[in-house]
């Protein structure tokens, strides 16, 4: 275990194939903090309570629709309801991450997931995020920015104490790296 909770890695494994040496994809062997969970829920619920709440008043508000309006509010508020339970603790157990000397790995999604890897060779800038909601609860994200048409890969849902030594640990190794980042 390095500091702050991070654990030290290595490079995904290799083996011998009949062309040569392969690299085997396997998952990121980080999870995030627990409390993602509840983050993504509330802020599941709040979108929910908004959207169904504009519906409810514009219900109340226009008399000629206010029987499908209120269908649809109360649609919208069951089905986020639904969405809120179920999505946050999927996406819990689909969510890795991961930093060897070489590259970020990062797996995400709940529906469609996606599997980002940054060498650490293309990184350009290294950043936390944290909002008024993540705040609350004790989150960070760490944003890293690559040379890449893709964008940034993000890590959500970090403790933000762990978030903060992993910025710092990634610019220590980018910082080592040999490479323009371009």
């Amino acid at each position: 275990m390095g500091t702050a909770g991070i654990p030290e890695t290595t490079v995904p494994q290799r083996e011998k194939g009949e062309q040569g040496t392969a690299v085997r994809l396997r998952a990121p062997a980080n999870a995030l903090d627990r409390r993602v969970v509840a983050w993504w829920t509330t802020r599941s619920l709040t979108v929910t309570t908004a959207l169904a709440g504009v519906l409810a008043a514009l219900g109340w508000l226009i008399g000629p629709a206010r029987t499908w309006l209120a269908v649809l509010a109360a649609a919208v508020a069951a089905l986020g309801l639904l969405v809120a339970l179920a999505v946050p603790r999927w996406r819990y157990r689909v969510h890795r991450w991961e930093v060897t000397d070489e590259a970020v790995h990062v797996r995400s999604g709940a529906f469609w997931q996606e599997w980002r890897i940054a060498p650490m060779s293309r990184i350009q800038t290294v950043d936390t995020r944290q909002g008024p909601l993540e705040r609350r609860f004790r989150l960070a994200t760490v944003v890293v920015t690559t040379a890449s048409s893709k964008g940034a890969v993000t890590v959500e849902g970090l403790d933000h104490e762990v978030a903060d030594e992993l910025a710092r640990r990634l610019t220590r190794i980018t910082r080592a790296t040999p490479g323009d980042a371009t």
